[in-house]
């Protein structure tokens, strides 16, 4: 029986399945209100050819349009990798009240592990955070998505 927060991470997985079908980064979220989801995303920055279409910021914008309000203080986002500079950046200024990260970015991640932007004592907002749901199979998939990606183009060159 899954627990409630691995239902909704599972729904992020989903969506970042929907990115891999793409093959873009398999990055998904949801955004969860009042025990629903209320908004979904995934990673289209290729197949939109737009820096800015990041599964949280499509999230984040779908949610916002939900409630009718610009403020998500009541919303929880499940994302299954740790967010970016850019998206840490928006959930902050949506002043979303939690975060669950399946896996952590060593390389670009700002929830932690380069910089922790969603709790910096000198922004207006800190985000609660919560690490490692799902995040082994959540970093196997990304690891399979590189994996296949560096082959491919070893067969292209």
């Amino acid at each position: 029986m899954l627990n409630t927060e691995e239902k909704y991470m599972r729904a992020a997985i989903k969506e970042a399945k929907k990115a891999y079908a793409l093959e873009e980064v398999p990055i998904g979220c949801v955004i969860v209100r009042d025990g629903k989801i209320i908004a979904r995303g995934y990673n289209r920055r290729n197949t939109d050819k737009n820096t800015l279409a990041h599964a949280e910021l499509t999230a984040i914008k779908k949610a916002s349009k939900k409630c009718g309000d610009w403020r998500l203080e009541d919303c929880t986002m499940y994302v299954t990798l740790e967010p970016c500079q850019m998206c840490a950046g928006a959930i902050v200024q949506s002043r979303m009240k939690k975060v669950v990260i399946a896996a952590m970015n060593p390389k670009a991640g700002c929830a932690g592990s380069v910089l922790n932007l969603l709790q910096m004592a000198e922004f207006n907002h800190q985000v609660e955070i919560e690490r490692g749901l799902l995040e082994e199979e959540c970093s196997m998939m990304l690891s399979t998505f590189f994996r296949d990606l560096r082959e491919k183009k070893k067969k292209n060159s």
